[in-house]
């Protein structure tokens, strides 16, 4: 039964570590892309931060572009 438990405490451990790396884009930061700017150009309409290229992973709050 201890085995169980441990075994249990461990797996939850792994499934919310897993979870969050895979993700590195914080919640309140939410991309849209602007097209009237240019084809390329995200926006995020929590913060304000804008980036170019591909869309943003990472809150990029208090960054200049």
């Amino acid at each position: 039964m201890p085995l169980l438990l441990i075994l249990l405490a461990v797996s939850v451990y792994l499934y919310l570590w897993l979870s969050r790396r895979k993700s590195t884009l914080t919640r309140n930061c939410r991309w849209r892309l602007d097209r009237s700017v240019a084809p390329d150009f995200w926006r995020c309409v929590a913060c304000g931060a804008t980036a170019r290229g591909a869309e943003p992973r990472d809150c990029l709050r208090g960054s200049q572009e």
